[in-house]
This record gives structure tokens, C-alpha cells and sequence, in this order.
């Protein structure tokens, strides 16, 4: 199915490290590898995965280089089974992870840790047939809110599935029509007080599938979308354009 998300990328500094944390910790599983000069690109999800369920992207350079996390990217979500926050949490935490957020001061409905390299990882509650550990969606923030449904409904006719309207900031979460319950969404967040945010390179990208990827990437410029690398400039194998915060999205034909 065209639309949906096919993964979310990070930048890892020690990817043995990285490995071994979400094979060790979320039951990962390398799906993937793309070994180049001068990078490494791996491929991780859990063992049983929905046919529209996304991986996880860890991309490591070979030249030692740090990174900025930046606020512009929030975190992913992985899924537990209804009813097991506290006894997943509790499992990470006899395994030595970082008690970040845990699940009494979330209210009891979800929780968070951190990867060795700082990003957020927040375990929500779902469905049981989900897979456990699966990616449930990607938090990006955003600067105006109006623009930012507005881009993921008109360039890749996304919907939002749910919505979470508080004092200071909303959330809203989107993909695309028809997608199943096991596809990733993108997770839009809106602070009301007007703040700006630094993109950071610890964060990558999302990728989005696409069937045809010259007839999407078609359909996206007839859009208006941010030719930013089009096919012609990654060897027609995917190609990217941008969100109105300057988020970078892969296109890619799998």
C-alpha cells in the first residue's frame, strides 16, 4: 500500500552498542544492511511483523562524528500488550535500562526510556494481536499546526486517527486512509506558546512506501511538495522531499 510508513531513521554513534541494546531489550531482530564506504545503514523490527509494520533505521558513520539532539524530533513509541505496561517496564528496568519516565508518573498509561544514545523511546499500551515491541509511531514537533495537517493530508492524504487537545500543546496522529492498525503513524506535536525548534542530525528521517516511485513522486510535485532529492538524484532508488518545519522524508519503492 502506498502511503504507508515504512520506517523512521537515527543516528547511533557506537552500533554495536545500539544493536545490542534493542535486540537485547526489545527482542529486535536485524530485517536488513547496507554496508557503503563510508556508513552503515541497519534494519531492525521485532520477529513477527505486520506486512505494514515499520522498522527502525540505525544509521552509523564510520568517521566517529557526535550529534545533536535537537528538539525539533521528539521520540518512537513501541507497543506493549493492554494491561502489561508495568510488567515490561519492570522487565527493562531488571536489565539495567534507564529509569527515564516510568509508568505512575505518566499516569499509568504510558512510560519512557532512553537508548544509548539519548533518544526517547515511550512503551504505550495496544492491541494484544500487535506485536510486541512494534513500532506505534514517530513524534515530530511542529511550529503551526494548521500547516502541519494540512501537509500530511494534502501531499500524502493522510488522516488523523486520534487527537489529544491539552492546555499548553495537541497531538495528532496521522496515516494514511485504510492503513491497518499495525501501520506506524506520525505523531504531530503543537505547542500553543509559539516556540521554535533546532532539527539537530541525531534525528534522521521518515520514509514513506510507495508502489510507483516515480509516479508518487509525480503526484507529490504536482502538489507542491519540497523537491528536495528527487529519483534522478539517488540513482531512482527513493528520493526525499521535506515538511514545512524542514522535517526530511524518504520516499522509497520497496
Amino acid at each position: 500500500m502506498s502511503g504507508v510508513l515504512d520506517h523512521v531513521m537515527m543516528r547511533v554513534e557506537d552500533l554495536e552498542t545500539s544493536l545490542e541494546w534493542y535486540t537485547t531489550h526489545l527482542n529486535y531482530e536485524e530485517k536488513g544492511r547496507w554496508e557503503a564506504d563510508t556508513f552503515t545503514n541497519v534494519y531492525l523490527g521485532p520477529e513477527e511483523m505486520h506486512e505494514e509494520g515499520a522498522t527502525l533505521e540505525l544509521t552509523y558513520n564510520h568517521d566517529g562524528r557526535t550529534y545533536e539532539m535537537g528538539d525539533a524530533w521528539g521520540h518512537i513509541a513501541v507497543r506493549v500488550p493492554e494491561g502489561e505496561l508495568e510488567d515490561h517496564y519492570e522487565q527493562l528496568m531488571d536489565e539495567g535500562v534507564e529509569d527515564y519516565r516510568d509508568p505512575e508518573s505518566c499516569g499509568g498509561r504510558y512510560a519512557f526510556v532512553t537508548d544509548p544514545d539519548g533518544h526517547e523511546v515511550e512503551i504505550v499500551q495496544r492491541d494484544p494481536d500487535l506485536p510486541t515491541w512494534s513500532l506505534d509511531h514517530t513524534m515530530i514537533r511542529v511550529e503551526d499546526a494548521d500547516e502541519a495537517l494540512g501537509f500530511w493530508t494534502r501531499k500524502f492524504e493522510y488522516e488523523y486517527t486520534r487527537r489529544w487537545e491539552s492546555d499548553t500543546f495537541a497531538n495528532y496522529f496521522m496515516k494514511p486512509a485504510g492503513a491497518s492498525e499495525a501501520a506506524m503513524t506520525v505523531e504531530l506535536t503543537y505547542n500553543y506558546d509559539g516556540r521554535s525548534y533546532t532539527m539537530g542530525d541525531a534525528w534522521g528521517h521518515l520514509c514513506v512506501r510507495a508502489e510507483d516511485l516515480h509516479d508518487y513522486w509525480e503526484t507529490l510535485m504536482e502538489r507542491e511538495a519540497d523537491d528536495y532529492r528527487d529519483p534522478a538524484a539517488c540513482d531512482d532508488r527513493y528520493a526525499f522531499t521535506r515538511d514545512q518545519d524542514g522535517h526530511e522524508i524518504e520516499i522509497l519503492e520497496p
